[in-house]
């Protein structure tokens, strides 16, 4: 115990050298974009629908006797194209790519403009207020979750700053508004999960309800979006925050009891948001707190991990891309690539030794023999897209 409190303050004080063992395996810049380019154009051709537009299938190969198990209730069959949650990893995906260069962003601009045609497919204007529902509209009615709304706008805002187009700052405002309709004072305040029902206040929906007014103000610089995103963060940061300094799956609204779950995303956005609050500010406790959150969830998340190949627990590789994002906040501020070199060294084993046939990569990370045979999940992939996009733009800036 004496050694890991030691160990903690030395990662808050700054870069160190990790052990042998966690020293991650860096490659160039040129590796990286291609394996970006390589994992996006995979996923392009094999999980598009030809027969919808801008749609993508939940899983390649198709996999219809899947049970989804991350709706309300679970149990929910796989159909003809994605939900949102798994459509949104290619939007996050097309958006990161456009951040590279100006070539880049002119090449990719017909994929937005295609994923953008996509996403409005889950749009429903008969309910008010406006927002986006999990499956597309052509095909049935159902339900409307925050965390997917705060995801949409999230990519949109992405979208605005690659394009600067109007439109996607207005339609990120208007999913604000739907998110703020989630938000009531059961708890201490905190948006519910899912339209309706008010039984728990998640992390996933807060932390991307604050990313996406954050990142709004940072649009726009309209106060009201700072406020808000400073409302949100603070009672994440007072309420979900667990004894362990990482972030907590959520609270239960009939008895105020957080549920001792920690998923790697759920802390990594409010990285993120403590880093945007600190710029957008000044106030350098902000920058404190998401120092403290990285080295937390770095001890918790590097101790939960099972595989020596694997120096931080792969949890769910879009999970994980979460943290990396709060990370890569951090780094642009602090330098420190401890936390972020975790990740890399994984994500480069698992590139090099667990991809399938058709070059995918199994959901664990790991060469298993059965988890290279079953059909890969969209999200999964579309984020390995990102995360070497993401690598690679930390490795345009250290070359510079």
């Amino acid at each position: 115990m004496l050694y890991k409190k030691l160990f903690l303050v030395i990662l808050l004080g700054g870069a160190i050298a990790l052990p042998n063992n966690v020293q991650a395996q860096t490659l160039d810049l040129k590796t990286y974009l291609q394996r970006a380019e390589t994992m996006y154009n995979l996923v392009w051709q094999r999980y598009r629908v030809p027969a919808y537009v801008g749609l993508f299938k939940e899983n390649y190969p198709d996999n219809k006797k899947d049970s989804l198990s991350y709706m309300q209730g679970g149990g929910v069959a796989e159909k003809q194209v994605s939900f949102l949650w798994p459509f949104s990893g290619m939007f996050s995906a097309t958006n990161a790519l456009m951040h590279v260069s100006d070539g880049f962003r002119r090449k990719y601009r017909i994929y937005l403009d295609t994923l953008v045609r996509g996403v409005e497919l889950y749009a429903d204007a008969k309910r008010q207020p406006f927002g986006y529902q999990a499956y597309p509209v052509q095909f049935e009615k159902a339900d409307r979750y925050y965390d997917d709304n705060g995801l949409v706008g999230i990519d949109y805002m992405e979208s605005y700053f690659n394009t600067r187009n109007p439109e996607y700052l207005t339609r990120a405002k208007l999913v604000f508004k739907f998110i703020e309709s989630g938000w009531n004072n059961d708890a201490g305040g905190g948006v519910v999960w899912l339209e309706g029902h008010k039984d728990q206040k998640p992390a996933c929906t807060n932390g991307m309800a604050t990313l996406t007014a954050l990142k709004i103000y940072q649009g726009c610089k309209e106060k009201a979006y700072l406020e808000a995103g400073t409302r949100y963060y603070n009672w994440m940061y007072k309420t979900l925050r667990d004894s362990n300094g990482v972030i907590a799956n959520d609270i239960k609204t009939k008895n105020n009891q957080l549920n001792h779950v920690y998923w790697t995303y759920n802390t990594g956005s409010l990285i993120e948001a403590a880093v945007l609050l600190y710029q957008f500010t000044g106030d350098k406790k902000y920058l404190t707190q998401g120092k403290q959150l990285a080295a937390d969830s770095y001890m918790h998340f590097t101790d939960a991990s099972r595989n020596p190949n694997l120096p931080i627990a792969i949890d769910l590789p879009w999970f994980v891309t979460v943290l990396f994002r709060g990370y890569a906040a951090l780094y642009e501020v602090d330098k420190n690539y401890t936390y972020l070199s975790a990740i890399e060294k994984a994500l480069n084993y698992a590139w090099e030794h667990s991809r399938d046939q058709y070059g995918f990569i199994t959901h664990t990370w790991l060469p298993d023999a059965e988890g290279k045979k079953k059909p890969k999940w969209l999200l999964d992939e579309a984020c390995i897209a990102e995360l070497y996009t993401r690598l690679g733009l930390l490795k345009m800036k250290s070359d510079r």
